[in-house]
């Protein structure tokens, strides 16, 4: 062995063993985290040289990437860069502090689109100024832990993954760097999603297209704040002093805060989400780690698909739908008429008393056939 390599080999071999193996107080558990680990070996990259390549720049949600609905040409080599960063985030209006793990700085990490049959091809970075090691498993991608065996980084790296995107639908990605590590970076924020689009677009249960006017992307996200004596959340100078006591929230499987986009309001007021009437719109909802059940307050799921694969017909005219832990859901609402209306996760106890609300603020003229006030409030006459 090269001294060199020893050098590299004992520096991830040792920041692997602090994370698993004590330093935060956790335990080995038996998911891997590695290729060797899951059993995997690769052999040289296909060249792929006939393939056009096209580079994607990332947006932060609730916004998509600039896209082709219906693909143009045969399949593509399509690039995305995403730098990890850990940094403190504000998660509430009382100033709660979350040390999140993020990718691209956004909880949730941005949304990639591509279509079936395309090769997605991922840089995955891991800043300097981080101190943990961390990795992509990509519920859209097949073999070696969705790619988490083979993307596990160190402070100070980067890693280049590619695979093709063979099934249509709309996937969870998230950080799985091993054991007990894997929920504490998921929790912190580190999980996104990848819409693999049907090359003829969308498409409803009768074969018909399903364009769309407008696309955004809600992450749902369960965070677990510990407490002090007096009931207040408290706050850590890392998010290695705070593992232990997370840790014990965590297992009591009750969120303190379940948010869209990373925070409480964060898609609400000036921040809320847009459309006109008549508009078709397309919501992907993701949440990687709970089961959540996406309810637009005086709207429907024109076509949903709640479990997110396209080649599945989508069901019709929901007024809520379950989007299970680990997936992302998808559906489509055409607005009729105007005004705000809020996007719930409709366990209204997570909606109203821990966060899980956005709003959509649309404009247009008013249909009084569809819904009218015959008689305003008035006093009751004896």
């Amino acid at each position: 062995m090269h001294g060199q390599d020893h050098i590299e080999l004992s520096r991830r071999t040792l920041i692997g063993a602090a994370a698993f193996a004590g330093v935060f107080g956790a335990v080995l558990a038996a998911v891997p985290a590695t290729a060797n680990e899951a059993g995997v070996v690769t052999g040289p990259p296909p060249e792929l040289k006939d393939l056009p390549r096209v580079k994607v720049d990332l947006v932060d949600p609730p916004f998509v990437h600039a896209h082709e609905q219906v693909a143009t040409g045969g399949p593509k080599i399509v690039e995305f860069e995403m730098t990890i960063e850990e940094k403190p985030i504000v998660v509430d209006d009382y100033g709660t502090v979350v040390h999140a793990m993020t990718f691209n700085g956004t909880v949730p990490g941005p949304l990639m689109v591509v279509h079936e049959g395309d090769y997605v091809e991922l840089t995955l970075i891991n800043a300097e100024t981080n101190s943990l090691q961390h990795n992509i498993d990509f519920h859209a991608a097949t073999g070696a832990l969705g790619g988490g065996g083979l993307t596990l980084i160190n402070p100070g790296e980067k890693v280049v993954l590619r695979f093709k995107a063979t099934r249509p639908g709309v996937f969870v990605y998230h950080c799985a760097p091993g054991g007990p590590m894997i929920p504490w970076h998921v929790v912190s924020g580190m999980n996104g999603a990848i819409m693999v689009l049907p090359r003829d677009g969308l498409k409803d249960g009768a074969g018909n297209p399903l364009p769309y006017d407008r696309v955004y992307y809600i992450g749902e996200q369960d965070f677990y704040v510990p407490r002090d004596a007096d009931g207040n959340f408290k706050e850590y100078e890392t998010s290695g002093d705070a593992y232990d006591d997370m840790l014990a929230v965590m297992r009591t499987l009750t969120p303190t805060h379940e948010v869209f986009n990373g925070a409480v309001g964060a898609l609400t007021g000036e921040n809320a989400m847009t459309a006109k009437v008549g508009e078709r719109v397309l919501f992907l909802h993701s949440q990687a780690n709970r089961d959540t059940r996406p309810h637009l307050i005086g709207g429907h799921g024109d076509y949903v698909w709640a479990t997110g694969k396209f080649a599945n017909a989508p069901e019709q005219d929901l007024e809520t739908w379950l989007v299970p832990g680990g997936c992302a859901g998808a559906a489509v609402y055409t607005f009729l008429q105007p005004g705000i209306y809020a996007y719930v996760n409709h366990n209204l106890i997570e909606a109203v008393e821990l966060g899980a609300t956005a709003h959509f603020t649309v404009g247009g003229e008013w249909n009084d056939d569809l819904m009218t006030q015959v008689l305003p409030p008035t006093p009751i006459e004896l």
